[in-house]
């Protein structure tokens, strides 16, 4: 049945996927019916489509793709690719040098240092202790060990960065995965509540999620201020609502066969020397850090080498430790970020946004449409960056509706004005989750090797689908600022 799999893929998914991406190549610039579109964007159109085709077929491994993509990045846009291609009549080029640096981008470092914890969390037992802690006050019920985990994760992610909460708690999820039966299909729904509760948690304060901050940056020059609490008292029943809907669709699709999680520590062989404590108080001091940073100002990607400084100087994380580190997500990450680094390097991003005349449309069209490109752009390129491309061109065209003289101003006002167009924007951004690349927790949870994209992205659509329309109708129909 695999080797059948493996040969439809080869055979036949290979071939098409090809075919399309030299289709995209070879056809003019203008059958894309963009304005002023630019060969080197035209190739990053038809990376991005690549890209796609192969994450969601699984052709090749997902970190191949990704590593194809940078690849094929920097001989087809960057300063220093082909001859032949690379030219300025070609369009803007991508400095090579922004492609290369993917793999060391301080998201891909986050992803490190969150490895090492959960290495040697697991290496010194403190990954079931804290496990249990944690979820005690859920039961054993497997459901409600998923419902735990999918709370505690979206409170973390409300205070915390997003990556860092899903880097802390692939620890805990380790020992809870190791309990449950090889062919329970509930583990894959434990792995996936890591990225859906950390990208929907990120949504309760304005602190949770990048997209967030600059949403109320921006509110806030526009004479539209919105304060902490006004933010979570709007947004934490929308997070609340959302978790559970996620909580139902997860035990639809991966029900458990296990009628309880028990987890049960270990016999300590380890003795309890100056190591051990070592590893505690680096454990919580990262945690801690990384909770806090709105008070040190150290950023949660440079706080997260703080762990790998510190065990390695002292020993307590070897050589050996090092060969664990999942590496093929490491280089899966780092092709979103090149395939982003791409859009907006060559200023197809930007072309896309301006493509959009939203100045003739009526005010449900703008929010749609403006909601549907925030959502697609952010499952291909961080959602903070997605965030600042649109939410400053939003503003001007909320400002505009916004004036007494326009003719839409009624209805604008009516469905919550510019707070109601910039939060949904902010909203969308944290909803799209389809592919492994779309968010740094969704590589986090790809990791462990139980998640297929397909599953992933399956679950992705359903959310982003049911978060939009609620959110839609949230903040301009039911609960609007």
């Amino acid at each position: 049945m695999e080797n059948r799999k493996f040969n439809v893929k080869l055979c036949v998914l290979l071939p098409l996927v090809l075919i399309i991406t030299v289709f995209l190549l070879a056809v003019p610039t203008s059958f894309f019916g963009i304005d002023a579109l630019t060969a080197t964007q035209q190739r990053v159109i038809a990376l991005f489509v690549f890209a796609a085709l192969m994450w969601i077929f699984e052709i090749i491994p997902n970190w191949t793709t990704s590593l194809l993509v940078i690849v094929m990045a920097l001989l087809m846009v960057s300063n220093k690719g082909l001859g032949f291609l690379c030219t300025p009549e070609a369009g803007k080029l991508v400095n090579y040098k922004e492609l290369m640096a993917s793999f060391a981008d301080p998201v891909v470092m986050l992803f490190l240092g969150g490895f090492v914890l959960a290495i040697v969390a697991e290496k010194y037992g403190l990954d079931v202790t804290l496990a249990r802690v944690l979820l005690a006050p859920f039961g054993k019920k497997p459901r409600a060990v998923l419902l735990g985990f999918l709370i505690v994760i979206s409170i973390f992610s409300m205070f915390m960065s997003n990556t860092a909460t899903a880097a802390m708690m692939l620890a805990f999820l380790a020992p809870v995965l190791s309990v449950l039966p090889k062919d329970d299909r509930g583990r894959v729904g434990l792995a996936l509540a890591i990225p859906v509760a950390a990208n929907i948690g990120g949504i309760g304060t304005p602190i949770g999620t990048p997209p967030n901050a600059t949403a109320v940056k921006f509110l806030a020059e526009a004479g539209a201020d919105i304060s902490f609490g006004t933010w979570m008292l709007h947004m934490v029943p929308y997070v609340i609502i959302m978790i559970a809907f996620a909580w139902v669709l997860l035990q639809l699709f991966f029900p458990f066969k296990a009628k309880e999680v028990v987890l049960e520590i270990p016999e300590n062989t380890r003795k309890k020397d100056w190591k051990y404590y070592t590893v505690w108080v680096v454990f919580l001091g990262t945690i801690l850090l990384w909770m806090t940073e709105q008070v040190h100002k150290v950023n949660s990607n440079v706080v997260a080498l703080v762990p790998l400084a510190v065990l390695t100087m002292l020993g307590i994380f070897d050589k050996e430790d090092i060969k664990k580190i999942n590496w093929s997500v490491l280089w899966l990450v780092a092709g979103g970020f090149a395939l982003g680094t791409a859009l907006q390097g060559t200023g197809l991003a930007k072309v896309l946004i301006e493509a959009i005349p939203f100045g003739s449309m009526s005010v449900v069209l703008v929010l749609i449409i403006a909601g549907l490109v925030c959502y697609f752009l952010s499952n291909f390129i961080s959602n903070s960056a997605t965030a600042a491309l649109l939410i400053p061109i939003l503003i001007v065209v909320a400002e505009g509706m916004a004036d007494p003289a326009a003719a839409n101003n009624a209805a604008f006002v009516a469905m919550g004005g510019t707070r109601a167009m910039i939060t949904f924007i902010a909203v969308c951004a944290s909803i799209a989750m389809c592919f492994p690349i779309s968010t740094p927790p969704n590589a986090i949870a790809s990791s462990t090797g139980l998640v297929e994209t397909k599953d992933m992205s399956k679950v992705g659509i359903i959310i982003g689908v049911v978060g939009f329309i609620f959110g839609f109708f949230w903040l301009t129909k039911i609960f609007p600022f």
